[in-house]
């Protein structure tokens, strides 16, 4: 099977999530590894909805490459698709669909080339391959995943095949994503004295999380961490004085950054009238320039560090926030074929040379950092 038919199939799966429905496209993934020697586990989510971790040729004395994608997508979006959003239509050199930046191209990619890396000499300590459902919405499945997993193993690094263009990128910031609740008393609009109005509590509380100032330095490649607000709700009707309110609190942090602190002043900031729920709390991604698998990647990807843009970091989250922390702090680094401003977007698409340039590098890293790994 060559790159384009894969990615062809995959994109033709629909894993808006939610629902995500990612058990189909698990479990043709698995049969396939399978098929060409890979050891399986598929491990539940949810009803319908499956992770992947697929292994080959791991040893007692060197430890795997960890090979990470995600199987769910985002909706489509209220504009009208101008191409089939799961035909994998092939025209203008690119590949369209639903998934094909975000990152059913990348995870096509990563499968390739480990099949592929396997039919000459097997790649010293092996590979692991861990695909995981409910990554859209903050990363939840990988979270889930390697807290109810029996074993993780063991990891030597890990390779996050998210949307970059084939550029690596070495970092990401954190996130913690609150979920922020007033309560008040209810009453006729008409006597909004005899009521204990939410919605102004909350109102209060958001112009504070606006002008929350956070106390750290600058991250020398991540900058400064964020606050916004992003959501908000209250009352049932016009003509009552609303006795519940909420809004949620999305903080980009950043290695300079305490989580436990931050939400700690954050909620003496915000007072007792406004209760917090952590809904995600994941660290951010880093590690430096100078280490092997980095520099072995650049090499590989034709990276001079002395261009202008290195080193590259990335705004969004990823599942390597989790696998790096798993696995004591390895390398780590995102690199995909797709392009990030595609992902979410209406009529996405992936370049095709990017995704058959993407399988090349995945194998190249496989085959080369077994001359690295200890």
């Amino acid at each position: 099977m060559d790159i384009i038919t894969l990615t062809k199939k995959l994109l033709s799966f629909n894993n808006i999530n939610p629902p995500g429905n990612e058990e189909g496209i698990a479990r043709y993934t698995a049969a396939l590894l399978s098929e060409n020697g890979f050891e399986i586990r598929l491990k539940e989510f949810d009803k319908g909805r499956l992770h992947l971790i697929a292994e080959k040729g791991l040893s007692t004395h060197k430890h795997p490459v960890v090979l990470s994608g995600h199987f769910d997508t985002v909706p489509l979006g209220n504009n009208k698709w101008s191409v089939d959003p799961f035909g994998g239509e092939l025209s203008e050199g690119k590949i369209w669909g639903r998934g094909s930046s975000d990152m059913k191209g990348g995870v096509a990619a990563m499968i390739l080339a480990a099949i592929d890396a396997f039919k000459n000499r097997a790649p010293e300590g092996g590979v692991r391959l861990i695909f995981t459902a409910a990554e859209e919405l903050g990363c939840i499945g990988i979270q889930q995943l390697m807290k109810t997993i029996d074993n993780p193993g063991s990891a030597s690094a890990v390779i996050v095949g998210e949307p970059t263009g084939n550029i690596p990128a070495i970092g990401h910031k954190g996130a913690i994503y609150l979920n922020a609740v007033t309560s008040g008393k209810t009453a006729h609009s008409s006597m909004p004295h005899l009521g204990d109005n939410a919605i102004y509590k909350a109102a209060e509380s958001i112009l504070k999380a606006r002008d929350f100032k956070f106390e750290t330095e600058a991250d020398p490649l991540l900058g400064f961490p964020t606050i916004n607000v992003g959501k908000m709700s209250g009352g049932l009707n016009l003509n009552s004085v609303p006795d519940h309110a909420e809004f949620t609190i999305d903080i980009r942090s950043t290695s300079k950054t305490d989580h436990n602190k931050t939400i700690a002043r954050l909620s003496e900031e915000l007072g007792n009238e406004t209760k917090l729920e952590v809904l995600v709390d994941m660290t951010p991604v880093f590690t430096p320039e100078d280490n092997p698998f980095v520099k072995m990647v650049y090499e590989i990807c034709g990276i001079d560090i002395n261009k202008a843009g290195f080193p590259k970091s990335l705004p969004y989250l990823t599942d390597g926030s989790v696998l790096q922390k798993t696995y004591g702090g390895i390398p780590t680094i995102i690199l995909g074929p797709g392009e990030a401003e595609m992902a979410h977007k209406t009529d996405e698409f992936c370049y095709i040379n990017k995704l058959e340039e993407s399988y090349r590098i995945y194998k190249d890293i496989i085959l080369t950092w077994r001359n690295y790994i200890c």
